[in-house]
């Protein structure tokens, strides 16, 4: 008994630890106070109201999902094609083109961004949502091909044999045979590399320019002048919507087929 009550208490423990902090900025949005404090007094929604119609707020909301759907897209046309090679057929160099994949994983995102910077943003004189594009899909490459490869290891090859031997050709059976069987995983892929895009703030910092700025480099950018309640509310505003579409992936796919 002193056991289960042990476990019931370390594991209630690591509750309060992860969730504490987002109860706190959920109650903290909603005071009528001037400076972000906890506990809060009153209750309002003007942090709310503030966040939406802050243009700064909305424009590089859109851009920062655009973004990180966009180069979640092109990271998956060019790493499922890759991880399905990797897997299916046996060359050289395989090795060497699995780590040049998964390579933007293992360089530190501020110095992917300041090579970005110095060898591809100022020596092609691209634009910023060009380089934030192509910056992006170069961050999310390593979580589909990763994610990608895990779920082809496990997949029977000689499905696709079997359906080639029955006249099948090879496309029809990538399309109607693999892919099926590895959706969960392109999912999976696809939820990561688009949170991680979202989010990230090292890369995108060296890509954005004048007027054009992605939402955690614009939240950051408010932190260092103010420090109302209006972060809590956009903090709260991202975690509610995170949760619809981990909601949304359970009504239609069910979380453990992407977990």
């Amino acid at each position: 008994m002193k056991k289960h009550f042990g476990l019931g208490l370390i594991t209630f423990l690591v509750y309060v630890f992860l969730i504490g902090p987002l109860l706190v900025i959920a109650l903290a949005s909603f005071s009528e106070t001037k400076a972000l404090v906890f506990p809060g007094k009153g209750f309002t929604l003007e942090w709310y109201a503030k966040v939406l119609t802050m243009t700064s707020f909305i424009e590089s909301a859109k851009l920062s999902i655009v973004i990180a759907i966009a180069g979640t897209a092109i990271a998956l046309l060019l790493g499922l094609p890759a991880a399905y090679a990797l897997n299916r057929f046996r060359f050289k160099g395989k090795e060497f083109i699995k780590t040049l994949f998964l390579s933007p994983v293992l360089i530190p995102c501020i110095v992917l961004g300041f090579i970005m910077l110095r060898y591809v943003v100022n020596a092609y004189d691209l634009e910023v949502v060009p380089s934030l594009l192509i910056g992006h899909t170069l961050l999310s490459i390593p979580y589909v091909m990763r994610v990608v490869t895990s779920s082809l290891a496990n997949f029977d090859f000689a499905t696709e044999e079997a359906a080639c031997s029955l006249g099948a050709t090879r496309v029809y059976t990538f399309f109607n045979v693999v892919l099926p069987n590895i959706k969960s995983g392109i999912a999976s892929a696809c939820i990561m590399s688009v949170i991680n895009s979202f989010n990230n703030v090292s890369l995108s910092a060296f890509l954005t320019g004048p007027g054009v700025t992605m939402l955690p480099i614009e939240i950051m950018s408010y932190v260092e002048y103010h420090f109302d309640p209006t972060i809590a509310a956009i903090a709260t505003i991202l975690m509610v919507a995170t949760l619809g579409v981990m909601l949304l992936i359970e009504k239609t796919l069910g979380l453990q087929s992407v977990v």
